[in-house]
This record gives C-alpha cells, structure tokens and sequence, in this order.
C-alpha cells in the first residue's frame, strides 16, 4: 500500500536530535507505528509489545532484553510493559548524550504520561500522532473527509465500508482500552457518554446534565471526560477570559478529534442527510477546529486555542492565540456559501473590546476571520477577512 507522508515527520527529526527519548502517542490506527517503519526503518530497530514472545522475554530477563534493543529502538505498545519505562531511565543516564536512543510509543496518554512523570521526566520529548491533516489526503478524497472522518486506513481505501470500520474501532476501544486500562464500571453507560457527546459536538460540556440523563454522578462523568481526553477520541477547549469583561461562560466546549465518529455515533450515512440534519453547523465546526488541532500537533506550532461566549451572547467560535507572532484571531465558523455582515458582528465587537483592554499590549496584531464555505476570500475593513474553510486550515 503506497505510503502517505505525515506533516509530523519534520518535528520527529528535531525531537530525535534533542532527547534521548522521544515518545508518541495518539489513538489506535492514526499511523503511528507506520510513520515510524517507513521513515526510520533503515536506522531503527521496531519491537513491538503487542508480542506475547516479546513481552515475556522483557518480563523474565529485563537487563537481557536492553541489552539485546541497545540502542535506536522503536518499543511500540510500551503500556504494556509498565516497568520498561525504569530500565529505559537507567540506559539514559548511562549515556546521557546519545540523542534519539529509544522511541517509546503507545495509544493511551495517560499510561505513557503517569509513566514518564515518575521515570523518564526531563529525559523525553513527547508527540502526539492524530488522524490524516486535510493536505496529507489524496485531492479526490478531501470533499469526503468532513462525513467519513480521517484515519488513515479509512483514507488509504477510498472510505470504503466505513460504517463496518467504525463499529469494529468503538467495540475495540471499548474493549481493548477501556476495559483493560481504566476502572470504568459499567460500560454501556461509558457507550452511552459517547453518544450522548456526539450528538452535542461544539457545544459547552455539561457535567450536571450528562450525569442526571445517563444516572452516575458528575464525579464519575469527569473521570470518563479524563478517559476519552486521554485516549485521543475527545478533546475540550477552554474559554478565553483576559481582560474581556466578566458574566464569560467558563465552561469547555467538546470537540471529537475525528469527524467520521461523529457521524457514525449519530447516524449520519451520507452527506445529504449530514448537510440537512441539525448536526451540519456543529460537524462543520468541529472539522474545522480539529484541523487547526492537528496542525498544531503535528508542525509543533506554538498556538493555543480557545472560544469566547458571554451570558449575553457575545462570542466567537474560536479564538487563536499564536504565542510566536503575538497574534489574537477571533473566529467565526459558518456552513454557509455566503459571506453576510451579521456573521461577523460579534467578531467587531471582540476586536474592539480587546483592543480596548491592558491585554491588547501582549499582541502585535488582533484581528478576525469569518471561515465559511464560500469561495470569496475578501477583507472587511482592515482586520476582519473572509475566507475559505480550505484555503484557513491549509493557512495556519
């Protein structure tokens, strides 16, 4: 199967020439381990965990297997070999200057983070590897990306059977990650979270009203919030509140990293069922800011994303702050083909309240963008720009 370079391969390279360790995470089947093998299988070695033979051989002679996977390893699936990470620390610190030594990577964030804050801290860059970016799927599978979503081997065959392949991923997740790593009790409820998320995709997250409608606590909402965060199918973005007046909502908004979930959870099959359902602006949304997140990921980018909402109405979708060019971007999202003023009215009152705030100090530029589907890329003003979802995402 023909190999399809990921964006992430140039920070791999500068993490491999800065840490003696490197580490990789992202959800099941994004590639991870394929990047890997075909951009440094000629200079590293992959040994994988998911074998019994492998695991036991670690298990019963550890100080044997290191010595055997010296040096320039790739260890793939490393939760399942939790006292690696203790051994791994003593070869580091016995050759401190040997950047690139090992690659450990693995599906669940929170077993590979709680890991290295107890072993590998100071000794590891870490990356994390999502679906396929816009600019790495074929031109003629773009248009299809937003319904049935992007993970690689979804995209590698034309999305072909891909309800079957989704059901296959939740069911493994469930039972392979959920149920093997995370105390999670009753996993139809944990099934039901889901849903009820996907159906409520760009929208703030709610603990009191997911608690009461699936009957556990809030506590336990947040914890099984924590599992689906740190096993890479959900993630949250916070508000933005400097200095822009006060009664914000602080509450995160819920986004899926993957489009293509959504739309299976919910029942979506096509695009005219997507585009006439009431979950079209909120899929759209949330396409365009999981893009944007995976860029972020992938390109090392240094920009932090949030939303901006009041109790009066005041909001913009997103809110980018780009910590290396000192740029603040409202933005509003629209599946819409035309541009109309009102779109972007709350997006010139934001401008003007920021830069009417202390705050406006820590940016050289504050500006707005009005992201929609038309083809139109035009400015209102000089800081409000109207463009293209495409021509933004590949722009960041």
């Amino acid at each position: 199967m023909k190999y399809i370079h990921r964006k992430m391969e140039e920070t791999l390279n500068i993490y491999l020439n800065s840490f003696p360790v490197t580490g990789i995470t992202g959800p099941r089947q994004s590639g991870k381990s394929t990047m890997l093998k075909k951009t440094l299988g000629d200079s590293y070695e992959y040994v994988t965990f998911d074998d019994p033979m492998t695991l036991d051989f670690f298990t019963s002679d550890p100080r044997g297997f290191l010595k055997r996977y010296s040096n320039n390893i790739i260890f793939d699936e490393v939760q399942k070999a939790g006292q690696l990470f203790n051994y791994i620390k003593i070869e580091v610190d016995n050759d401190r200057d040997n950047y690139g030594k090992y690659i450990l990577t693995g599906s669940s964030q929170f077993s590979l983070l709680k890991q290295i804050t107890e072993s590998l801290a100071g000794r590891i860059g870490l990356l994390s590897l999502l679906p396929f970016q816009f600019e790495e799927i074929e031109p003629h599978n773009r248009d299809k990306q937003i319904l049935f979503g992007s993970y690689p081997e979804l995209v590698m065959r034309n999305y072909n059977e891909s309800s079957i392949w989704y059901a296959a991923y939740i069911n493994n997740y469930i039972e392979r990650d959920v149920r093997s790593l995370y105390n999670i009790g009753n996993l139809r409820d944990f099934q039901k979270l889901i849903q009820l998320l996907a159906a409520r995709v760009s929208q703030e997250l709610n603990f009191s009203r997911l608690a009461g409608e699936i009957g556990v606590t809030v506590k336990t909402i947040q914890s099984w919030i924590s599992v689906l965060e740190t096993s890479y199918i959900i993630f949250l973005l916070p508000s933005y509140h400097k200095n822009l007046g006060k009664r914000i909502v602080k509450r995160p908004k819920i986004y899926f990293y993957d489009t293509g979930i959504i739309n299976y959870l919910t029942g979506v099959t096509s695009k005219d069922i997507l585009e006439k359902g009431p979950l079209a602006g909120p899929v759209f949304e949330n396409y365009i800011v999981s893009e944007i997140k995976k860029a972020i990921n992938h390109e090392n980018i240094k920009m932090n994303l949030y939303y901006f909402r009041t109790n009066l109405g005041l909001e913009a979708d997103l809110v980018m702050e780009d910590r290396e060019k000192r740029e603040l971007s409202f933005i509003e999202i629209k599946n819409n083909n035309t541009a109309k003023y009102k779109m972007i009215e709350n997006i010139i009152k934001l401008i003007e309240l920021e830069k009417n705030s202390n705050s406006v100090l820590q940016f050289n530029t504050v500006n707005g963008k009005l992201v929609y589907r038309g083809k139109r890329s035009d400015e209102f003003g000089n800081t409000i720009t109207f463009q293209n979802y495409k021509d933004f995402i590949v722009s960041v």
